[in-house]
């Protein structure tokens, strides 16, 4: 017994030396760095030289090469959507991030960075719109607190509205849209928020929850207007997602197309004049583009130029977003990506198509949302409906955007929320592994049963116990199997570690770090078979 115990405490004492050799062993890499031959480290002086002299170059620049010569890597930067396979090839752009979006289906068709943390600027007043038009009426009144101008700093985008005015939550959107105002910005999430019960900082939570509702996940809002905060920041492919949405407020559309505003004079506020700043939704400014209906503007140092643009040539509707332009370019970059969706991609209704042998038949916006309708007012209205006080207007599906020189025979489907009460559910259209449309349809009764079948085999499975139980019953074998599986999954996972943790480590630090595993290994499996022939 005694001399067991003394086997047992020698190989404890070996594990944790060898525990402590390891460690010292690896720690010395860090100081020397044995086994590097002289041309490389060379090599290496001579790259932090070139690098050294890059730098200095680049200091020496004067201001407007350094802009320059960020505008040309930024132009250079990789489009994601040019390597997708059979996909036209989109253009350039001076935006370091920037997407165009189909409204309809929410189809990609151009993609560069969309998912790199950006700051949106004032772009962000979109989504305080879309807030103020789902939980306000435009009737209702905004007054304004000494927390909507305390914030307000030299330079900031305002139209002069003071502590004390009230003007309509109407009124305010033109500011906030049309003007950038963001003291009227502030004061919509303030009032919006105190309306429905609660405050600015619930307003704000609201904008976080939309977004995510909406199938962001790369963004976080602090403010209303967009003013620079290290932790307010978006994406191309959210804030698409977001003028998507918009998209289907007609009152957006039709203050963003006004070409100035007027605030008259009241007993509370002064007469108040502002223009357009979107140049290409200005009839009479050089950048005007005839598709272009809505959009907002945004510039910050810290975001550079930002701009969401929502253009419809009466056959298709888009969104384009450019984040973190560099110099004059926001607006040629946003016209070329409109020309580019435009010109090579088409439009095709799947219900002219061969319909799949699952679809009864295809059922149109108009005739889901009519049903809506009659539930909401008792209207027989079928193009929208109230939300917020507002007109909420459904936006078309039923249609695919492919490639021009992509046939409709090149796509597959799969059906989702398939309503068995009702038969209706979504078919989803994807090539070459990117969505380009979808469809609401209602199913046969054929699939119907099809899927009630499946649905009752799943159901009828035996539900998972627990291994012991299953131990019991067959005799170990499952969970013998379940304890091998875990086992090779927890090795698996040592492994992938180890080679994340020592990539680019030397072959004797390697071998050093192998030979004091395989050591450990078997020291462990020593003593547990010392201690299994002491048991016995």
């Amino acid at each position: 017994m005694k001399q067991s115990k003394k086997v047992v405490a020698r190989i404890i004492i070996l594990i944790l030396a060898l525990f402590t050799v390891i460690p010292g062993t690896v720690s010395q890499k860090v100081y020397a760095e044995p086994g590097g031959s002289e041309s490389s480290q060379a090599a290496d002086a001579s790259k932090d030289d070139s690098n050294k002299k890059e730098e200095k170059k680049e200091e020496d620049m004067t201001p407007e090469e350094r802009e320059k010569k960020a505008e040309e890597d930024a132009y250079k930067m990789e489009i994601q959507s040019n390597g997708w396979k059979n996909w036209p090839k989109g253009p350039g752009t001076y935006g370091e991030a920037a997407i165009v979006m189909d409204a309809g289906t929410g189809s990609i068709l151009y993609a560069k960075n969309i998912d790199e943390h950006e700051y949106p600027a004032s772009i962000t007043k979109v989504l305080t719109s879309l807030i103020a038009l789902k939980y306000g009426n435009l009737s209702d009144k905004v007054t304004f607190s000494n927390d909507c101008i305390s914030f307000m700093q030299p330079g900031d985008s305002s139209v002069g509205l003071k502590e004390g005015n009230v003007i309509s939550l109407e009124q305010a959107l033109y500011a906030t849209l049309l003007a950038s105002a963001n003291e009227a910005a502030y004061a919509v999430a303030e009032n919006v928020g105190k309306n429905a019960g609660h405050d600015y900082n619930w307003f704000i939570q609201q904008m976080n929850e939309e977004c995510k509702s909406l199938g962001g996940k790369n963004s976080n809002f602090v403010n209303a207007n967009g003013l620079h905060d290290d932790n307010h920041y978006t994406c191309a492919r959210d804030m698409a997602l977001i003028g998507r949405e918009i998209w289907r407020y007609p009152e957006f559309l039709k203050i963003c197309q006004e070409q100035s505003y007027k605030i008259p004079a009241s007993d509370t506020t002064e007469e108040h004049v502002f223009p357009q700043h979107h140049k290409m939704l200005i009839k009479e400014n050089k950048n005007y583009y005839q598709y272009a209906v809505a959009g907002k503007t945004g510039y910050t140092s810290n975001a550079l130029s930002t701009l969401i643009t929502l253009a419809d040539n009466g056959n298709m509707k888009l969104v384009c977003v450019v984040l973190r332009t560099h110099g004059v370019n926001i607006y040629p970059d946003t016209k070329n990506l409109f020309e580019y969706a435009f010109n090579n991609f088409q439009k095709i209704q799947v219900a002219d198509e061969k319909k799949p042998d699952e679809v009864e038949k295809f059922i149109s916006a108009a005739d889901s949302q009519s049903d809506v309708s009659a539930q909401s007012d008792g209207s027989e209205d079928t193009e929208s409906v109230q939300t917020g006080g507002n007109e909420y207007q459904p936006l078309e599906d039923g249609y695919v955007i492919l490639p021009k020189d992509v046939s409709y025979k090149d796509i597959d489907y799969e059906i989702t929320d398939v309503d068995e009460d009702t038969g209706e559910g979504t078919i989803r259209y994807i090539y070459d592994g990117h969505q380009v449309g979808s469809a609401t349809a209602e199913f046969t009764d054929k699939y119907l049963q099809k899927v009630s079948t499946r649905k009752e085999r799943v159901d009828s499975k035996p539900k998972d116990v627990d291994n012991s139980g299953d131990s019991k019953k067959n005799g170990g074998k499952s969970s013998a199997k379940s304890i091998w599986k875990n086992f090779l999954q927890k090795v698996k996972a040592v492994w992938d570690f180890g080679q994340k943790k020592f990539a680019g480590k030397s072959s004797t630090e390697k071998y050093v770090i192998a030979g004091g595993c395989v050591a450990l290994v078997i020291l462990i499996f020593s003593l547990i078979v010392l201690l299994i022939r002491r048991r016995r």
